[in-house]
C-alpha cells in the first residue's frame, strides 16, 4: 500500500481490531474483479464529510485491510443504481451509513484525489459522475468500517470496495435454469440473463477492437464474462454471436470483418471462459442491420457492435 497517503483529519478516531465474521456483499451479476490489495494490518482514513475549505473529516482506523476494484457492464445504469443495492446490503448486515455524497457534494476533483482510489485502468473515476459511501458497524468487540466508490464510463461501471474488518465481495451467481426455478438476475431488467431470456438478444457493448481489425484489444470484458457465466450455468442454451459494422466499404468486406469479430468473441468464450463450442456460433451481418443512421459519426460508431442472439427454442 502507498505509504505516502495525504489526509487532513478532523476529530479523528483511532482504533485497532481483529477480523470479525465476514458478511457477503453481492455485486451486480457479471461483475469481474479488476484488482485487489490485501494487508493483514494497515491504517486507513475513512472520509466522513465532503471536501470543504481544504480538507474533509475522516475516521482513522487500523486493522485488516482489503481494497478491491470491480467492473460491470452498466450502459443502462446510473451510478446511483449501482450503489443503492450495495448500500441496502450493508444496512441489512447491521452497518450504519456515516456519510454519502455524489460528485458535486463530495467536492469533485479535490475529494477524488485526496481519497485513496485504486489507479486506472482498474478503477476509473468520472469527475462529474461518481458516488461515495462510508459505513460502520460493531464487530465482535471493535468497530468495522467499509467504503464504496462508484463511477462509470459510457458502458462500464466501476465499484471500489474498501474494508477494515471483513466484508467478502463476490459477483451474484447465476444458477442452472430448470423448469420452475428462477434464474438469479432474471428479474433485473438490466442484466444480460434477463435481456436474453425476455428479449432474445443482448449487445456486448464494452468490446474493443483495433481499428479495421478483428482482434480484440484485451481479454477482460464484463459482458463476455457475464455471457460465459450464463452459458456455463445453462448448458442447454445455444447462442449466435453476430457482428455488425457501419456502411463504410463494401458489403462483402464488412460481412467478412463482422463475422471475424464475432469469431474473436467466440474464441474468447471457449478458450478463456470454458464455454462449450456447441453453445456458440459466429455470424456476420456487415451493415445490413443498423440501429442508427450511418450519416453521422455517432451513428456509425453505434452501429459497430457484436450482439449475442439466443437461438434456443425451449
Amino acid at each position: 500500500m502507498n505509504t505516502k497517503r495525504k489526509y487532513l483529519l478532523a476529530g479523528a478516531i483511532v482504533c485497532a481490531f481483529p477480523p470479525a465474521q465476514a458478511m457477503d456483499l453481492h455485486l451486480p451479476f457479471g461483475a469481474s474483479l479488476a484488482t485487489e490489495t490485501v494487508e493483514e494490518f494497515a491504517s486507513y482514513a475513512l472520509p466522513i464529510s465532503g471536501w470543504k475549505k481544504g480538507r474533509f473529516e475522516s475516521i482513522w482506523a487500523e486493522g485488516s485491510f482489503t481494497q478491491q476494484a470491480w467492473r460491470v457492464s452498466a450502459s443502462d445504469k446510473t451510478t446511483l443504481q449501482l450503489l443503492a443495492p450495495l448500500r441496502e446490503q450493508l444496512i441489512e448486515a447491521g452497518y450504519d451509513v456515516i456519510f454519502e455524497c455524489d460528485a458535486a457534494s463530495c467536492g469533485g476533483f479535490d475529494f477524488r484525489f485526496e481519497t485513496e482510489i485504486l489507479p486506472e485502468p482498474n478503477m476509473h473515476i468520472d469527475l462529474g459522475d461518481f458516488r461515495f459511501l462510508s459505513a460502520q458497524r460493531m464487530g465482535e468487540d471493535k468497530p468495522e468500517y467499509t467504503s464504496l466508490v462508484v463511477s462509470k464510463s459510457s458502458t462500464t461501471g466501476y465499484i471500489q470496495v474498501t474494508n477494515l474488518g471483513r466484508v467478502d465481495t463476490q459477483p451474484t451467481p447465476l444458477t442452472t435454469s430448470t423448469k420452475g426455478v428462477q434464474i438469479p438476475g432474471a428479474l433485473d431488467p438490466g442484466s444480460l440473463s434477463y435481456t436474453l431470456e425476455n428479449k432474445g438478444s443482448f449487445v456486448l457493448d464494452d468490446l474493443e477492437f483495433a481499428t479495421g481489425s478483428s482482434a480484440l484489444s484485451g481479454e477482460d470484458f464484463a459482458t463476455v464474462a457475464a455471457l460465459a457465466d450464463y452459458l456455463n450455468n445453462n448448458p442447454e442454451r445455444k447462442t449466435a454471436l453476430v457482428g455488425h459494422t457501419d456502411s463504410e466499404g463494401s458489403l462483402s468486406g464488412n460481412v467478412a470483418l463482422s463475422k471475424k469479430r464475432a469469431a474473436s468473441v467466440v474464441k474468447l468464450l471457449t478458450g478463456k471462459h470454458g464455454v462449450s463450442k456447441t453453445q456458440v456460433t459466429a455470424e456476420g451481418m456487415g451493415f445490413l442491420s443498423p440501429r442508427a443512421s450511418n450519416l453521422t459519426e455517432e451513428g456509425r460508431t453505434f452501429n459497430r457492435r457484436v450482439e449475442v442472439i439466443l437461438t434456443s427454442t425451449q
